[in-house]
């Protein structure tokens, strides 16, 4: 895995773990910069060229009318219900199966994945 991850503080801490024990570059916004808006997480993901990881929809609206300069990838994970690791495992999943592009904002529901591609001025 060559990708280097943003992970927003919604994600579990047991993710997180996770990920770094299977090598993955993963920076925790709850660890290195907590309470940081989100525009702030934005352009910090943007600006390292981090794969950005979340469960907050606010994303979305920074991208697409807002027109935030965006990250590479952003995958905004919309379950309900979920273990600690989950979340981990399902973007190993995804990403060792090819279905993360950059250039997308990429939505899963833990078995959908909806794509879209980023506005040409984000």
């Amino acid at each position: 895995m060559t990708q280097r991850w943003l992970f927003n503080e919604n994600l579990p801490l047991a993710s997180i773990v996770l990920c770094r024990e299977w090598g993955w570059d993963v920076l925790s916004i709850g660890q290195s910069h907590p309470g940081a808006s989100d525009h702030s997480v934005m352009a910090l993901a943007n600006v390292e060229q981090r794969w950005l990881a979340t469960f907050d929809r606010d994303y979305g609206e920074l991208i697409f009318r807002l027109r935030q300069p965006a990250p590479p990838v952003l995958v905004l994970l919309r379950l309900q219900s979920y273990q600690p690791r989950d979340p981990a495992l399902w973007l190993q999943h995804l990403a060792e199966q090819g279905f993360l592009h950059e250039g997308y904002f990429h939505q899963f529901d833990g078995e959908t994945l909806r794509r879209r591609p980023f506005p040409a001025d984000a």
